[in-house]
């Protein structure tokens, strides 16, 4: 962020900038708002600037600029006041006024994960502080773990659970899993060995420190175990799949939870069916391959894709579990944890750093997740390349949690011309026919009233497979097309059919 004299006045306070009066010293409010900085995605500080009526900023300058200097190097590289010191001379900027008086801009970079949490006052619990708006927060004592846990020198789903024995984990997931890998990779040298040298060679096991014996993982654990172990390690461990496919139901159409005790619970069996689930109802086109149809679409691998990553990131043992969320335009995925390399990074691709690193590992292992950084870039190009909007990603600072949402809506920023259809002139010719140009949407819809007149009354899966939709956009659009009331409808939920009114 570039800052100037000229560009102070017209700026506000927000989520990476801070302004302080600090005209006769520095304040003690500025180490706060340092520690928060350096603890979420960083920021700069303006000593001499102060915010008026309106939140716009003021330029009052500092009395003593050199005072003021010197008491801000001392303090930040005394470890009893300030835990670790990340500025460098260059991040420390002075402007002088017409007056004499002095003016700093004092750019925080984030602490990288190793470094955090920053505190101040020696004091960890009460010291350490995050940016959320325009605000310093104190960190909960499971956001100061989240940190540290973060700081952990190695994967932290890498730790051997001393307490647990191999037969914690659920034989038939492991087989599974196991004809998984065969499949993708039928000639790997780890196929050979036993389980329990397969399951160490996996991350899913390793030889404890204290007995010398092999036991589970926590990623081993999550994996491959069931919920009421998992809990006993993780008690805040939660998967919850929801699908509202119908928009006259209130809640879902279809709902998988760990805690159910109608399955395991682990993440390998979570995976297998949720992502059955997301793609269940996506266009297949007709396409051979070696005299085989083709039953994956890039966008079935863009939404596996972006399953694995939300569990590959997690950390579970932070609150609200992961929650899979498929609507009727959008497949949402949230995880407790923030994202490790910073949502711009994420974007950008190039970098990966995922939180469970043994977890990421057993699914490349079976063909699923990208380790090269560059998974959430190839995820926007498919979503690009089949006229969807871009997915967005939202970090929840106050609830520490990442929440990625793949649109299942056509891209209207490529509408061809003017808004103009046969729906909304009432012609029951084809718009494309007549000449007339419009947007991706009203084409589907045309293309859905021409089919119903000349074919009578159809179930959403014929209107479906008539228009190359799949099931859940088809639905959406007929919903909007009865809302306007250009169709008509007969039956009740899965018997409903449509029909076009002249």
């Amino acid at each position: 962020m570039d800052l100037n004299l000229n560009s102070l006045t017209i700026r506000m306070e927000d989520s990476q900038l801070e302004a302080k009066a600090a005209q006769h010293g520095l304040p003690n409010s500025i180490w706060a708002t340092y520690s928060a900085f350096a603890n979420t995605n960083g920021g700069q500080i303006l000593l001499g600037v102060s915010e008026e009526r309106g939140n716009k900023l003021t330029i009052t300058g500092v009395d003593n600029p050199e005072k003021a200097k010197k008491d801000f190097w001392d303090t930040i590289n005394n470890p009893t006041k300030v835990s670790h010191n990340l500025l460098s001379n260059s991040d420390f900027n002075e402007i002088v006024l017409e007056d004499g008086k002095s003016i700093f801009i004092i750019h925080v970079p984030a602490a990288r994960l190793e470094l955090r949490p920053i505190y101040i006052n020696n004091d960890l619990y009460h010291g350490t502080y995050k940016r959320n708006h325009e605000g310093d927060y104190h960190c909960t004592k499971d956001e100061i773990a989240s940190m540290l846990r973060d700081a952990y020198p190695h994967s932290y789903d890498s730790n051997v659970l001393d307490n647990f024995r191999l037969s914690d984990l659920t034989a038939e997931s492991t087989k599974t899993y196991r004809r998984y890998h065969e499949a993708f990779k039928p000639d790997h040298p780890w196929l050979k060995l036993d389980d329990a040298e397969y399951l160490v060679m996996l991350g899913a096991a390793g030889v404890s420190d204290k007995d010398g014996e092999i036991h589970p993982t926590l990623a081993g654990l999550l994996m491959f175990s069931e919920e009421y172990k998992i809990t006993a390690v993780c008690s805040e461990f939660f998967l919850d799949y929801r699908e509202n496919l119908d928009p006259e139901h209130v809640r879902w159409t279809d709902r998988m939870q760990s805690s159910s005790g109608e399955w395991s619970g682990n993440l390998f069996d979570f995976f297998l069916s949720a992502s059955r689930k997301i793609v269940q109802d996506f266009k297949v086109p007709f396409k051979l391959k070696d005299m085989v149809r083709v039953e994956n679409t890039a966008l079935h691998d863009a939404a596996r894709e972006a399953l694995v990553n939300c569990l590959a990131n997690a950390d579970y043992f932070g609150r609200g579990g992961i929650v899979i969320k498929k609507n009727i335009d959008s497949i949402v995925y949230e995880n407790p944890g923030s994202i490790r390399v910073g949502k711009n990074q994420m974007i950008q691709g190039g970098i990966s750093d995922p939180r469970n690193k043994n977890i990421m590992k057993m699914f490349n292992l079976i063909g699923y997740g990208e380790k090269a950084g560059s998974g959430f870039p190839g995820i926007i190009d498919v979503c690009r390349a089949n006229g969807l909007q871009s997915p967005s990603i939202e970090e929840n600072i106050e609830f520490n949690r990442t929440i990625v949402s793949l649109w299942l809506k056509e891209d209207l920023s490529t509408e061809i011309g003017d808004k103009k259809s046969a729906i909304k002139t009432g012609n029951k010719k084809s718009a494309i026919k007549t000449g007339d140009k419009f947007s991706k949407e009203e084409q589907r819809m045309d293309e859905i009233y021409n089919y119903l007149l000349e074919s009578g009354e159809s179930s959403t899966k014929e209107i479906s497979e008539e228009v190359g939709l799949g099931i859940s956009r088809t639905r959406e659009l007929l919903g909007k097309m009865v809302s306007n009331g250009v169709l008509g409808t007969t039956g009740e939920n899965k018997n409903r059919r449509y029909h076009a009114n002249e």
